[in-house]
């Protein structure tokens, strides 16, 4: 069997810990620590947090998505084929070196979408763009850590708090939809959403898209 190596390490901005980017083959994987965050053969459940976003969103002439997470782009990518050629997508990364990865090392598993005229980059917290922005977003996506409960990040803990969700609410268009990818249920946190003032539908994906695998959660919230 081919080696894993290392191709790279990254701080991640506000804490001591590292990211690192690995490569076996033509397979690419993002570490912290022990925990394996993203690889380049599991992508299905994080297509699926913007295929079904963008299923609720359908009727809209013009959309605009804000995607709080770059990773290795499943979910862009999934999110350009499903969106017309009108919709506009913020991608917000808080980590620089992933951008550069992106455009790097990784440059192959991106292809074109970074270059889609409908794609905007912003290095910056997607938390940031949610409390500055009111009524701006027919659809919000989040896949900034493993989950509602912040695993790369202690920070992202307040994204998912019920002053999170509100400014979240918020930031949405009426009708508006906020899709959570999680490694994982969590009870506590769909009743957060529901106490936001979203409709909670929660789905079940398998992280390669098909039968058998790890099972991941998506919550579709709708601002009602």
């Amino acid at each position: 069997m081919i080696p894993w190596a290392k191709l790279d390490t990254t701080r991640i901005p506000g804490t001591e810990d590292e990211l690192r980017l690995m490569r076996r083959g033509k397979e690419y994987s993002i570490m912290l620590g022990t925990n394996e965050l993203m690889n380049s053969r599991l992508s299905g459940s994080e297509a699926a947090l913007a295929t079904l976003a963008a299923k609720k969103i359908e009727k809209v002439a013009k959309p605009d998505m804000l995607i709080g997470g770059l990773g290795m782009g499943f979910t862009l990518r999934a999110a350009l084929g499903a969106l017309g050629a009108k919709a506009q997508i913020v991608v917000a990364e808080l980590v620089p070196a992933v951008v550069a990865w992106a455009r790097g090392p990784m440059a192959e598993i991106f292809g074109d979408s970074l270059n889609d005229p409908r794609v905007s980059i912003r290095e910056t917290d997607v938390t940031e763009i949610i409390r500055s922005h009111r009524a701006a977003f027919d659809a919000i996506l989040l896949d900034v850590d493993n989950g509602p409960e912040g695993l790369t990040r202690k920070a992202n803990d307040a994204l998912y708090s019920a002053a999170g969700l509100s400014a979240a609410h918020a930031a949405l268009k009426p009708g508006g939809v906020l899709a959570v990818w999680s490694s994982g249920p969590n009870a506590t946190f769909a009743k957060r959403l529901r106490g936001a003032g979203f409709d909670v539908n929660e789905v079940n994906v398998r992280a390669t898209g098909r039968g058998g695998g790890a099972r991941h959660v998506i919550w579709i919230a709708t601002k009602s």
